[in-house]
């Protein structure tokens, strides 16, 4: 079997384990069905996601011009706080703003690593959790727009963290964590504008990934400047493919990268 596409993240079906699908523009991939097999990954050429030109990758995806240039690559893609749609007020494109921050948000809980705080659109509970690796997750708080979400995550992350560690994600390495009681924990944090919409009475959502064998050294592969890579897929965990010589291939870190896939 062979597939040539540009690479998105890829989507997933929240089942036990988690559906992973690579999905190209004529063809689509069910990864888990590629456990335990042989697969050649080749880098073809670049293609930006936003002007489809074969020119370098800058981050998300997008060429360099593209990055600084559209609003799905602006600065409140990343930092939610500064969010600004509420206040009908344009950074990049007022229209596209006002569709993704201006629905209901999410913060939440994510335990992949370590317990860590961050925000999501509503619609992305829980693809957001299984992009992220978490084993296990809980919702906080859901408030009507980005910018509300943004300013709780940054009063929370003072008392904890923000940031996943890759490597002890793909490793396994976790430890298991009462996710209500940190949440219990940490609502006295809330900004005050946030507080009357903490969510007192969900539980913990748990999250299973298809892995055989996880890494015990993880090594990230640049596909670009291997050109081409071989080895047997042992697993899929966040956005990772896993492979069986502790290699590990980030989906999401390499979109825009025109792939040629074989199978064995």
């Amino acid at each position: 079997m062979t597939f040539e596409g540009v690479l998105t993240k890829m989507e997933t079906e929240f089942t036990q384990p988690i559906q992973y699908y690579l999905v190209f523009e004529n063809d689509f991939i069910n990864m888990n069905q590629l456990l335990g097999k042989i697969m050649i990954m080749k880098f073809v050429k670049y293609q930006c996601l936003n002007c489809g030109l074969d020119k370098p990758i800058f981050r998300q995806g997008f060429c360099k011009s593209c990055f600084f240039e559209i609003p799905q690559a602006a600065d409140w893609i990343m930092r939610p706080e500064l969010s600004t749609a509420h206040l009908d007020r344009e950074d990049r494109d007022l229209e596209y703003e006002k569709k993704v921050q201006l629905q209901p948000h999410i913060v939440y809980l994510a335990n992949s690593s370590n317990v860590k705080v961050g925000v999501t659109r509503k619609s992305q509970i829980p693809t957001r959790w299984i992009d992220q690796g978490a084993h296990e997750a809980i919702e906080i708080v859901e408030v009507p727009n980005r910018y509300l979400a943004g300013i709780t995550e940054m009063a929370l992350k003072e008392y904890v963290s923000d940031k996943t560690n890759w490597r002890t994600m793909l490793k396994n390495d976790i430890v298991d964590e009462n996710l209500v009681e940190w949440r219990e924990r940490l609502k006295q944090y809330i900004p005050d504008e946030a507080k009357d919409y903490f969510i007192a009475s969900n539980t913990e959502t748990n999250l299973e990934f298809p892995v055989i064998k996880y890494p015990l050294k993880p090594i990230s592969l640049n596909l670009v400047k291997a050109h081409e890579y071989t080895g047997k897929l042992a697993g899929i965990k966040g956005q990772y493919l896993i492979f069986e010589d502790d290699t590990v291939f980030n989906i999401r870190g390499n979109e825009g990268l025109v792939v040629n896939i074989s199978v064995k």
